[in-house]
């Protein structure tokens, strides 16, 4: 089979290159286990060279006005739309995320450069009247050289919108693609090169534990994005301590509840349900709400149309417009999802529909996994406690209010939440009371621009895609001018 690029190289300092080593990662087409391309194996040296061009890239960049960074960023999405088709295609054969929900990343991402673009000119500081005979203010100041993490469920995605508010604020950025589904940052290497000054944005492939490992070492990197797991979240924390004090944000998934209140249509909450677990995404989005909360007064007749709709979901080929749900994203994925159904035998959940690989000649190569409905589930069960980040939707009961609001913040996460009721204080009280980052009441699912996004407990810190997400790539600087 060809490979669905011809690049194979990344971006430092304006020029595409291979890496130091001269060594490759091939990239496996999750849907077949075919080889479908190859990035460069990244090292501590790339890193280097990237952060030595970022960091002689960033004053010049800096010292526009917001008006020129903003016009360099919406030619740099006028060159992403250009090339859309490409991206897109790449993207499904290297993710098996299915075609029709991924049409909209690279607008997505189109959108907020655009959105940055034009916030630059709030990058404003304050007067303070701290005394009455001096003057006492504050700028705000680009970190200069930052980094970005990027997941591999929206890779291309990740790695524009969530370092737009990066380059509004002045900094030189380095971006670190998915290791299992690096494709589109090839292409993505050739559109920055002709778009944004050499240096301004660069992309380093490989492992995390080399590549992202050496970024996050990196003494004069000071500040780093990551969308991710807990467990890499913490690690990334450690590391970072372990040698400079640094500014680090992190989005770390979530098993986010749904509640449905009875005065609610059953048809409703199902066909909600069913969205809000992403499976056209194979459940592989950190804000899928992947627990649904049922009142028991409609628990069964939710419960009953869930699985209709689950069962009625085209399984097959993610290029395919028809198709609903693809393969999930890597073996080593595929088997995390496996486990738990080897879990969850004997645990007293109820096995509703799906739990196995699908069956047929088409599934016997690929990382499939049928979409999955459990019921009868309890807070002290794996099934409750753990993302999945797969096409696993977990289903209890509560009777009381309080019971419910237990029920949503039972775990260690807190990144989404849904409250469905046609009662609004029933829907704030509960909003309120569910220790979740972004709530939805009678919604799911849908991110808004400009809109702050993160998690509270594990889910993690800090906060992206509103204003506040560009101030954090900056520092105050206070100056007092003595005129008494």
């Amino acid at each position: 089979m060809a490979y669905v690029t011809a690049c194979d190289r990344m971006l430092i300092g304006g020029e595409l290159v291979h890496g130091a080593s001269g060594d490759f990662d091939e990239s496996i087409n999750p849907a077949t286990e075919e080889v479908i391309g190859r990035s460069p194996q990244g090292t501590r040296e790339d890193v280097d060279r990237a952060f030595a061009a970022a960091d002689a890239a960033w004053p010049t960049w800096a010292a526009l006005t917001p008006s020129q960074r903003g016009a360099r960023m919406r030619a740099f999405g006028e060159a992403l739309k250009a090339r859309a088709e490409e991206i897109l295609q790449v993207e499904v054969a290297d993710t098996g995320n299915t075609v029709t929900p991924m049409r909209g990343d690279v607008g997505m991402a189109v959108e907020s450069l655009d959105y940055y673009a034009g916030l630059g000119h709030e990058l404003k500081g304050e007067t303070i009247p701290a005394t009455a005979e001096n003057l006492h203010i504050t700028l705000r100041e680009p970190y200069g050289v930052v980094a970005r993490i990027a997941p591999f469920n929206h890779p291309l995605m990740f790695a524009v919108a969530r370092t737009a508010a990066a380059l509004a604020a002045g900094n030189a950025v380095i971006v670190k693609p998915p290791e299992t589904s690096p494709l589109s940052a090839m292409v993505l290497a050739e559109i920055a090169r002709e778009a944004l000054p050499p240096g301004v944005f660069n992309i380093v492939t490989g492992s995390g534990a080399t590549v992202g490992d050496a970024i996050v070492r990196h003494p004069d990197i000071k500040r780093i994005a990551f969308i991710g797991s807990p467990q890499t979240g913490r690690a990334i924390q450690r590391a970072a301590a372990e040698v400079a004090v640094k500014h680090v944000t992190l989005e770390l998934g979530g098993k986010n509840p749904l509640i449905a209140f009875p005065d609610m249509d059953p048809d409703v909450i199902a066909a909600a349900a069913v969205r809000g677990m992403n499976f056209t995404w194979q459940g592989q989005s950190c804000g899928s709400t992947s627990r649904l909360l049922l009142h028991e007064d409609i628990h069964d007749a939710v419960l009953s149309r869930v699985v209709e709709r689950v069962a009625a979901l085209k399984i097959g080929d993610p290029a395919d417009p028809d198709t609903d749900m693809g393969p999930v994203n890597s073996r080593m994925q595929h088997d995390k999802v496996l486990s738990f159904f080897q879990t969850a035998r004997g645990d007293g959940s109820r096995l509703m529909i799906g739990g196995k690989r699908p069956s047929g000649t088409r599934f016997e190569r690929g990382f499939w996994v049928e979409p999955t409905v459990y019921a009868d589930m309890k807070p002290g069960m794996r099934l409750w406690q753990e993302e999945v980040f797969g096409p696993i939707l977990s289903v209890g009961r509560w009777r009381t209010v309080d019971e419910a609001v237990a029920l949503a913040n039972s775990t260690e996460y807190g990144l989404t939440g849904a409250v469905w009721t046609n009662d609004i204080r029933d829907a704030l009280n509960v909003a309120r009371r569910v220790r979740s980052g972004h709530l939805w009441i009678n919604g799911c699912s849908s991110h808004f621009l400009g809109v702050p996004f993160g998690g509270m407990k594990n889910s993690g810190v800090g906060r992206e895609e509103g204003i506040e997400e560009m101030f954090s790539y900056t520092e105050a600087k206070t100056i007092n001018i003595m005129l008494g």
